[in-house]
């Protein structure tokens, strides 16, 4: 029996309008910019402006703090809200200064600062971006789980968010490095020089205002047929109460555990790799910007083969397929070339090898994130059957925290990574020594597939299938329709 009165709700529809999704949608591209400005963070403030990778990597650890309490309080405030402008849109809204004045400042810092005035410089455009983007996604991913309480059209509505958000970051990631940054008779690798950064915090500012404000507007006429807010104001003991509930719930915590430290796996990456791509291979940004266009098929085929999948193998060992299949093919080429058995850096097949396995792995690679949205709006609807409360901001407000822990945690081990292998600022390839080079291959390869590994381990603990949905969403229906009926005979 739940342990709250349920709330009315209008009956959810099955399938969603196409206009609707793509409204819905636009709203990742805010996300894509952002991500794909991300390959250029760490080598502006590490290179280019001196502040130690540590010292970056502290940067990444406070916003993950700041994230850790900002991201499950205005989940359920969002939850709680209700206003003219329903619960989610008021803050998706507010977020439009923070984001765009953050990213703005982050690429745009005065001259002439010390390595510790730059740091905290960092810091706080860092912290700023962080609750901007905690204003944002998660009212925003708990507006999609709001829009159906079909099983399969959820992962539809999610699919194309995430393919959106793919798209425009194949778009946004080579305009960054072919136009924003070209290579250079001074700079062989355009993310090297300092005069270009001003350009991509103009860029990248004027299209996070506008993709926002795209998506507040052409998705308000869904708010009427969104679930109504569970009070007026955020009761804290409410909250407390959907917090422990959630904790209770096997399923959620197994989710909620596998993305974090898949996403932290993923801000490794974020860091190291560009450090690889351009030490270790010797990549111009040119080259760099293939990585953006092998990712195209994958982001094509996403929504198709995502709902393929589960149909066929449900949705948690799609996930856990899908993502040691990945983690296998993204580590493999670094792994060969600590082995000595991949192509050197003067070879001919060295860009086809590289990105020849990388594409492989983006094929399948977007299915993981599309399906975890999924699996985190079925456990809201487990949520309302336990509790009778509908807790969407807090049941997201996990993946937003572990999309920017990305950058977060990850950012952290990156960092001190650099550091612990010894990698020097003004880096060059003639002051590279075999150890830091192998250092950096080794946690691109064997590192990232030992915390993949990790993240599935905690996977394997999801119980939530398509039957026990089905049988959660058949009572829900009828509490529901109970509710309206005692309502509209008041």
């Amino acid at each position: 029996m739940p342990d709250a009165a349920p709330t009315a709700a209008p009956e959810r529809r099955g399938k969603v309008p196409l206009a609707t999704k793509l409204a819905f949608s636009s709203g990742a591209l805010e996300e894509a910019m952002i991500g794909a400005a991300s390959i250029a963070t760490m080598i502006f403030y590490n290179q280019m402006l001196g502040v130690g990778a540590a010292l970056c990597g502290t940067v990444f650890l406070v916003a993950s703090v700041v994230d850790a309490i900002s991201d499950p309080l205005v989940g359920a405030w969002s939850d709680n809200l209700r206003s003219r402008w329903g619960r989610r849109h008021p803050f998706m809204l507010a977020s439009v200064l923070p984001l765009t004045v953050a990213f703005y400042l982050m690429y745009a810092p005065p001259d002439g600062l010390s390595e510790t005035q730059y740091f905290w410089w960092f810091l706080g455009t860092m912290t700023l971006m962080r609750v901007g983007k905690t204003l944002y996604s998660i009212p925003h991913d708990a507006l999609g789980a709001e829009l159906t309480d079909d099983y399969h059209e959820r992962t539809s509505i999610f699919g194309f968010n995430a393919v959106t958000g793919m798209l425009g970051g194949v778009v946004l990631g080579a305009f960054i490095l072919i136009v924003i940054f070209p290579s250079t008779d001074n700079y062989e690798n355009g993310l090297l020089n300092p005069e270009r950064y001003p350009l991509l915090a103009s860029a990248g500012a004027v299209w996070i205002c506008l993709t926002v404000l795209v998506c507040v507007v052409g998705t308000r006429s869904q708010i009427p047929n969104l679930h109504a807010g569970n009070a007026q104001r955020l009761e804290f003991g409410a909250y407390f109460q959907d917090l422990w509930a959630l904790l209770k719930s096997r399923s959620y915590i197994s989710v909620c555990a596998a993305w974090l430290v898949m996403a932290t796996s993923g801000g490794i990456l974020a860091v190291v790799s560009t450090y690889t791509y351009i030490y270790c291979y010797a990549l111009s940004t040119e080259e760099l910007s293939i990585s953006r266009f092998i990712s195209l098929p994958g982001a094509l085929i996403a929504i198709p083969l995502a709902t393929r999948l589960t149909k066929w193998l449900d949705k948690k060992m799609t996930v856990v397929y899908a993502s040691m299949l990945c983690a296998t093919l993204v580590g493999l080429p670094h792994v060969l070339r600590m082995l000595g058995w991949f192509p050197e850096n003067d070879s001919a097949w060295l860009v086809p090898a590289l990105f020849g396995i990388l594409a492989m792995a983006l094929l399948i690679m977007p299915v993981v994130p599309i399906v975890i949205d999924s699996q985190l709006v079925d456990v809201a609807d487990e949520h309302e059957y336990r509790t009778g409360r509908r807790a969407e901001g807090v049941v997201f407000s996990i993946r937003t925290f572990a999309l920017k822990a990305t950058s977060g945690i990850g950012g952290l081990l990156g960092g001190f990574g650099l550091e612990w292998i010894g990698f020097p600022e003004n880096a060059t390839q003639e002051n590279l020594t075999p150890d830091v080079l192998n250092g950096l291959l080794f946690m691109n390869g064997p590192l990232y597939w030992m915390i993949v590994a990790a993240g599935m381990l905690f996977m394997a603990l999801y119980e939530l299938d398509k039957r026990r949905h089905d049988d959660l969403m058949a009572t829900l229906k009828t509490r529901r329709a109970a509710v309206e009926a005692q309502a509209a005979a008041r």
